[in-house]
């Protein structure tokens, strides 16, 4: 397990994100990883860790991102810590992406997905799923981009995982933006979703992101 009130701070950095305050979002990201780091708790370490280095691709800190990434999948590796090794993993594939390294992104995020699902593990898989459509989407390879953004709307339907599903929508209209042949239309149908869901979550920073796409 871990120290609940420094994991709890770690999670409290994703809330404030996403209400719009990246910089109070930072603020406890480090604070996590310095009371993470105090309580001499690898298993501690490894979760905040994991969490915090979402704050930071989200926030564009992908120098700290990265060095987290890299912590995470090595201290995971030592202390056979399957899950959170796999975590990392799949954390590297989003910042591949977001840098702009789509192709590697795809087989990285691939590899974390088979490792993570061998620990029984479904959490973040609307997250990871539309994040591997853009990936192909990006790289023109349309029809794997529809059929990774079909499953993870599936899996917000069916898991009920919702902290993403803006997101989802709004990739989803990236994608048929991309498409040989571009719906103007139907993609401001998915972008007007996103922003109907960001604003009933309150979540500001999805919303505008939305917002963005739309434009």
């Amino acid at each position: 397990g871990q120290d609940s009130g420094v994991g709890i701070l770690s999670l409290r950095s994703w809330a404030l994100w996403m209400l719009g305050y990246p910089e109070a979002a930072l603020v406890d990201a480090d604070h996590a990883i310095r009371d993470a780091r105090g309580t001499g708790q690898s298993a501690t370490l490894m979760y905040v860790l994991a969490n915090t280095i979402l704050t930071h691709i989200w926030c564009r800190n992908y120098p700290t991102a990265n060095a987290q990434v890299t912590e995470l999948v090595a201290m995971a590796a030592e202390k056979g810590a399957f899950l959170w090794k796999a975590a990392g993993i799949l954390e590297c594939g989003y910042l591949l992406l977001v840098t702009g390294k789509a192709a590697d992104a795809i087989q990285t995020i691939i590899s974390g997905n088979t490792a993570w699902h061998s620990t029984g593990s479904t959490l973040a898989g609307p997250m990871y799923s539309s994040l591997l459509a853009k990936a192909y989407a990006e790289l023109g390879k349309m029809d794997d981009a529809w059929r990774c953004i079909g499953d993870a709307i599936t899996a917000v339907e069916t898991t009920k995982e919702r902290f993403f599903e803006a997101e989802v929508h709004r990739i989803a209209g990236e994608i048929v933006l991309k498409s040989p042949q571009p719906d103007a239309a139907k993609a401001q149908e998915y972008f007007q979703r996103a922003l109907e869901i960001a604003r009933q979550q309150q979540a500001k920073s999805w919303e505008l992101r939305a917002a963005m796409s739309m434009a």
